[in-house]
């Protein structure tokens, strides 16, 4: 099964058949009185973010690509950022699926809640997802700032004030000069917590134009920052629906830290910035909220991401990424890095 291949494995690849959903791209319904929409499970975030807002709707969150299908999003735990916010799957109800022996299947938060909950985050292993119904909220208008250069010594005891400054935040770093390059935070208009207008935070400085993630590439793509308020699926995503956020030509990698043990786990990866820097295109680092989906990462479990996108150079990445695994097993194993694969509710293993 294919949703729309935003894929940095081979785990849809195969040598006999690929199904897509590509044409499973429609809304199927909008649930005034239960707060819920239900879609083809091939429809794009971007183009059903734009058909709620314009119903005066809208989703808990996206993830930084609004390119990216819904079944795709769901089926792998992908997230946006927000001490507050689960990942995309927190946001099911229910769901629909063929299996392999061709029968159909209706799972419900309400009506299976365990079977659900097991469900949910599936890898494609289920069979070929036809509907998801989503839960929805009013619409919202979200306004976004940057700010330039924090020192990454202020992580040490304002990291949580800092991710929990807005309702989305994210930390951008190259891990060089012991420095956070860039922090995008996105503000709900009218929330008590919005310290966008601030000209300094902890020593960073605000932006002055509108910035890539990546230094010294055109912010073109990206979406509107300065503070500009706007709907909140074009200021949630980092990049913009109209454009190509990238070439497919780089690699990325995750891990996952309980959100107490953030900062150590930070300091232990920059301290082989030397060997990260140089492979690197950039990091990104977020929050996101613990949920009770067993296939999660988040699995009753607030976490931290630390997301590194590689440049194509294959052989050296996979030397580098067992360095990176094995400074994580120096620390204390409570903040180890790593997704936590749960098997059921009551059976957990730790893997690195």
């Amino acid at each position: 099964m294919l949703g729309t291949r935003h894929c940095f494995n081979n785990i849809a690849d195969s040598k006999d058949h690929l199904i897509s959903l590509s044409h499973l791209n429609k809304v199927v319904a909008l649930d005034t009185t239960n707060h819920t929409v239900t879609v083809e499970a091939g429809v794009r975030y971007g183009e059903l973010a734009t058909w709620l807002n314009d119903r005066g709707y809208a989703l808990h969150n996206l993830a930084s690509l609004p390119h990216i299908s819904v079944a795709g999003g769901c089926a792998t735990a992908t997230h946006g950022s927000g001490v507050h916010n689960g990942n995309l799957s927190s946001a099911v109800r229910a769901m629909e699926f063929i299996t392999a022996s061709g029968a159909l299947v209706e799972l419900s938060q309400n009506k299976d809640k365990e079977k659900f909950q097991g469900a949910v985050i599936h890898l494609g292993g289920l069979g070929v997802i036809t509907k998801i119904t989503l839960a929805i909220e009013p619409t919202y208008q979200v306004r976004q700032h940057v700010y330039e250069n924090l020192p990454l010594q202020q992580l040490e005891h304002h990291f949580e004030e800092i991710m929990s400054s807005a309702y989305s935040v994210s930390l951008f770093t190259d891990w060089r000069d012991k420095n956070i390059n860039e922090i995008w935070i996105k503000s709900r208009v009218g929330e008590k917590t919005d310290w966008g207008h601030r000209p300094d935070l902890f020593g960073a400085k605000a932006a002055t134009r509108n910035l890539h993630p990546i230094k010294g590439i055109s912010p073109e793509n990206c979406t509107e920052q300065m503070g500009v308020p706007g709907p909140w699926h074009e200021r949630l995503p980092h990049f913009r629906m109209g454009f190509m956020p990238s070439g497919g030509t780089e690699l990325q990698s995750e891990y996952f830290v309980p959100r107490d043990r953030s900062y150590e786990a930070i300091r232990a990866v920059a301290q082989l910035h030397e060997k990260i820097s140089p492979l690197l295109l950039i990091t990104e680092i977020r929050c996101i909220a613990a949920d009770d989906l067993w296939m999660s990462p988040c699995y009753r479990q607030p976490s931290t991401t630390i997301h590194f996108t590689w440049r194509q150079e294959w052989p050296a990445v996979r030397q580098l990424l067992p360095l990176i695994e094995e400074t994580a097993r120096s620390l204390p194993r409570k903040a180890a890095l790593g997704k936590t694969i749960h098997h059921s509710p009551s059976t957990a293993k730790q893997i690195i």
